[in-house]
């Protein structure tokens, strides 16, 4: 019996004939000196004609990933943000963007974050989506991203910081609600939208102010700039008379001031004064300096608990 050739693999094996024409391997013709194979030898097998190819395997597409990525999606599949900071949208404002959004379209992606059932909360965009809904859109293109609850409201302020949409009440009360739920001070609060503790200060003391004060704010018949001398005026009655005279002969703020019981009779040190802003830079806060012959004493505004103690933790760093 003949012997069979060994040393290849199974797969090779098959591959490679044991009666086929050496040559045609590239091995040499010496292996194959011996006597002819006897007449009773089987029939070679055909050589293949075509590559060999191996069995296809079976693939697994990956899970997309939408966060991050344009999409657009139906506007019913958007809920409102709950924590949404502009609660006051301008009539006239709307109708002019509904216009603008019927002939073009919306151009300028909202931002959402994917809910647990499915649906898509807005984070930004609110005026644009209302727009897309009254106009009958189909679809909206969105911006997916990962946001807790605390980043939610963050990225909703700071678009509309960084758009100019809030007026001073809601940009107060989104700083205030940042500050009550999420356990920050002004300063966190300040490094977040990128404003100066100073400036978040004086703001969120505007919610001091009575509500048909702020209501004035909010529908523009006062100025931040008008309520913030309310705030300078610590008589309750002649804030009032104030008031009524700010709304009813449209007074400047200039001449507000003038009018406060807390204006200076006379004017002050300029040496004082410098020393007074170079304190109020770097403290963020108001600095007040007051002379009396040889003596002087410096205040330090602080308008909340949490403005004290932090004041007081800089002061003993």
């Amino acid at each position: 019996m003949q012997k069979t050739q060994g040393g290849l693999g199974r797969g090779l094996g098959a591959l490679l004939p044991q009666h086929a024409n050496p040559q045609m391997y590239g091995q040499s013709s010496a292996v194959h000196t011996a006597a002819p194979e006897p007449a009773s030898a089987p029939t070679p097998i055909p050589m293949r004609q075509t590559p060999f190819e191996p069995s296809p395997t079976v693939s697994v597409a990956p899970v997309p990933r939408i966060h991050g990525r344009l999409m657009h999606i139906s506007p019913n599949n958007i809920v409102a943000n709950p924590r949404q900071p502009r609660l006051y949208f301008a009539e006239e404002d709307l109708t002019d963007l509904m216009a603008s959004v019927k002939e073009h379209g919306i151009l300028q992606p909202l931002v959402v974050t994917l809910r647990g059932d499915g649906k898509y909360e807005l984070i930004a965009g609110e005026r644009r989506l209302r727009s897309a809904r009254a106009v009958g859109l189909e679809t909206v293109p969105v911006i997916v991203r990962e946001a807790n609850d605390q980043q939610k409201l963050e990225l909703a302020l700071i678009e509309n910081i960084q758009r100019s949409d809030l007026n001073a009440v809601e940009e107060a009360r989104a700083y205030q609600s940042m500050m009550d739920d999420f356990a920050l001070t002004q300063e966190d609060v300040a490094g977040r939208v990128g404003k100066s503790r100073s400036q978040i200060a004086n703001t969120v003391r505007l919610l001091d102010l009575p509500a048909d004060m702020l209501v004035a704010v909010i529908d523009g018949r006062l100025t931040k700039s008008h309520a913030r001398t309310l705030l300078s005026e610590l008589n309750d009655a002649k804030r009032r008379d104030l008031f009524d005279r700010m709304i009813g002969s449209g007074m400047s703020v200039r001449s507000a001031e003038s009018s406060t019981s807390r204006r200076q009779s006379t004017a002050k040190d300029p040496n004082i004064l410098a020393l007074e802003s170079a304190l109020r830079e770097k403290l963020g806060t108001k600095v007040t300096i007051d002379t009396k012959g040889t003596n002087s004493s410096i205040t330090i505004h602080c308008y909340s608990k949490e403005d004290l103690a932090a004041m007081i933790r800089r002061l003993n760093g």
